[in-house]
């Protein structure tokens, strides 16, 4: 029997397992990098950019940070468009301000579903594309893509007639 004492008997009562920012819940559990990468808008190498910014380290428990920490995140991932570089941004050249942002949280699919929209009204080939529920982004669609059974040539409903017109 080991003389030690478990040490993470007291860490478990500073952790917080979700932490919310905006309208989303955070994992607490997962380190700083991979609970940031569970906000919209938010990937990999953003969350890596975002967590330098702060000074935070990456790989540190998110849910363990202290709230003036977090507030300097939220504080972080708010103003990042200001911040990143236009390269760095999910938003370039806005269709309707002109202007470079950076969106996160539930906005993501809202601007989303109005681009689509807007692409189908004015009737555009990747809005009609859209409207008729096909591959938008020059795939192939002969061979995939389907979504009601077999078109292609059967051979055995073939070869069946064949056999039925011969017996006959």
């Amino acid at each position: 029997m080991s003389t030690e004492e478990p040490q993470d008997e007291g860490e478990d009562e500073d952790l917080r397992y979700f932490v919310r920012i905006g309208q989303t819940d955070l994992d607490g559990t997962a380190n700083v990098e991979r609970a940031l990468i569970g906000l919209d808008g938010v990937g990999r190498r953003t969350a890596r950019v975002i967590a330098r910014e702060v000074g935070v380290d990456r790989h540190e428990t998110f849910g363990r940070l202290d709230d003036d920490t977090i507030d300097e995140i939220v504080e972080t991932v708010e103003q990042y468009a200001d911040e990143a570089p236009d390269w760095l941004t999910n938003r370039r050249k806005d269709y309707y301000t002109g202007e470079t942002g950076h969106i996160i949280g539930n906005d993501v699919e809202l601007v989303r579903q109005q681009d689509i929209n807007r692409m189908q009204k004015i009737g555009s080939y990747k809005g009609i594309r859209h409207r008729r529920g096909q591959k938008v982004r020059g795939q192939r669609t002969k061979s995939t893509g389907r979504s009601e059974g077999t078109v292609g040539v059967n051979i055995e409903e073939i070869r069946e007639e064949a056999e039925e017109e011969e017996l006959e």
